[in-house]
């Protein structure tokens, strides 16, 4: 069986959903969800099937919002494969964003990023060349011109098709 590589990878960015201050003596990593972030999260994952826009596999920080986020986008959206967490990715810089994703299979044709700004604000800007604000449960849709994920760098001029934010759905 011959396996035809696509000539571009399609990364999808979402910024956690909506979290909870009400517990003051909890650390950031920690803070769950609050009610509008457990109502939005699940609502970007049914954009996602909607449209055809599920992806291959969630990569997501290990933050409890974060981690809580990509959890129920996966439910919503029928992503199958498991969330992949990193702790790495908590508060990560743009460079860390890049780094997890170079080190994905060439296999994975649509990948979901869910962090934290301002990093994946910056992030997007990078790939894009436009700044874009994502609000919490926001996603980007970036179209990037590799065909594997190791070839992703700050250098990539990836095509913004779309950002989503929740008061837009």
């Amino acid at each position: 069986m011959i396996r035809i590589v696509s000539s571009m990878k399609t990364l999808l960015i979402l910024r956690h959903a909506k979290s909870s201050w009400k517990e003051a003596s909890l650390d950031d990593y920690d803070r769950p969800l609050n009610k509008r972030g457990k109502r939005d999260a699940p609502q970007v994952g049914r954009l996602l099937r909607k449209e055809d826009l599920v992806p291959d596999l969630i990569l997501s920080s290990s933050a409890k919002r974060a981690r809580a986020t990509a959890e129920l986008v996966a439910e919503e959206s029928g992503c199958e494969n498991e969330v992949q967490l990193s702790r790495d990715l908590y508060a990560a810089s743009p460079e860390a964003y890049l780094e997890a994703l170079a080190g994905l299979e060439d296999g994975l044709e649509r990948v979901m990023l869910v962090g934290h700004n301002p990093g994946l604000e910056e992030l997007l800007e990078i790939l894009t060349g436009s700044y874009e604000p994502l609000p919490t449960a926001a996603f980007a849709q970036v179209q990037l011109p590799i065909q594997r994920w190791q070839e992703l760098s700050e250098d990539t001029q990836g095509k913004l098709v779309k950002v989503c934010r929740p008061k837009e759905l």
